[in-house]
């Protein structure tokens, strides 16, 4: 591939571990060229051989095509908008984020694109989309989220997702028979169309997932399971790559997939 054809790309939350696995994978990748990485808390710090910058400016005075973030959302909220305005196309794993923030978003990226997804492993975007599909034939369904002890946040984003999928698929669930908790929580939190989410928090896990639907005399499961993060890297090399065929804002990895 010729040098002009090459993806020059950028990464916000270069200094964290997410963001040293982004700068790596993108590094490896022979159609993209890691140009840029950012990081408040990492500055003077290297990553990839590039040292790690405090501002924005610094990649759009790299010539960044594409930035990946993976910080949070407070940070997400004056990034992308700077993106935008500097049209920069945005791949972005943060979540989140509220419908003000992403009718913020859809409105800011008119000259450059913009995808966030709540999961970026092709097996997670596959499990979601099998979870939506079987949700109209079945009466009951659970979601159970497994993650390191390290995430603070609960439910995962990718179980809020998978359960907001699964209720427009279908609001048509039995109610919970439980009248008494033993213990106040045990049945889980309750999410969209009466669909309850477990999350567990445990040492030596990484991301995991179980979809669990009941119906008379049987059940499906359907389970998917991180074992590093690494497993993101290719849904973040591919949309590095195809973000620009993507107008405006994108929401999930589904349409890249083409499922």
């Amino acid at each position: 591939m010729s040098e002009t054809n090459v993806i020059r790309v950028g990464v916000v939350g270069a200094g964290g571990r997410m963001g040293r696995t982004v700068c790596a994978a993108v590094d490896a990748d022979p159609a993209l060229a890691l140009v840029a990485a950012v990081d408040p808390g990492a500055v003077g710090h290297e990553v990839q051989g590039l040292a790690i910058a405090a501002e924005l400016s610094a990649l759009a005075d790299a010539g960044a095509q594409v930035v990946v973030d993976f910080t949070v959302a407070d940070a997400s909220r004056t990034t992308l908008p700077w993106l935008a305005g500097h049209g920069i196309h945005a791949v972005v794993g943060t979540t989140g984020f509220s419908d003000a923030d992403l009718d913020t978003f859809r409105s800011a990226f008119t000259s450059s694109n913009c995808l966030i997804a709540s999961n970026f492993a092709i097996s997670a975007v596959l499990m979601m989309r099998f979870a939506e599909l079987a949700a109209p034939w079945f009466d009951t369904a659970e979601i159970i989220e497994l993650h390191h002890d390290a995430k603070i946040d609960a439910p995962s984003g990718t179980a809020v997702t998978t359960a907001q999928r699964m209720a427009v698929a279908s609001a048509d669930w039995a109610p919970d028979p439980t009248t008494h908790e033993v213990y106040p929580g045990a049945r889980g939190g309750v999410g969209p169309a009466g669909i309850h989410v477990h999350a567990v928090r445990m040492r030596g896990m990484v991301a995991h997932q179980e979809v669990i639907l009941g119906a008379l005399g049987q059940t499906l499961t359907i389970r998917q399971d991180s074992y590093d993060r690494s497993s993101y890297m290719p849904g973040v090399v591919m949309a590095c790559k195809h973000i620009a065929d993507h107008r405006g804002l994108t929401i999930g990895l589904d349409s890249y997939l083409g499922v």
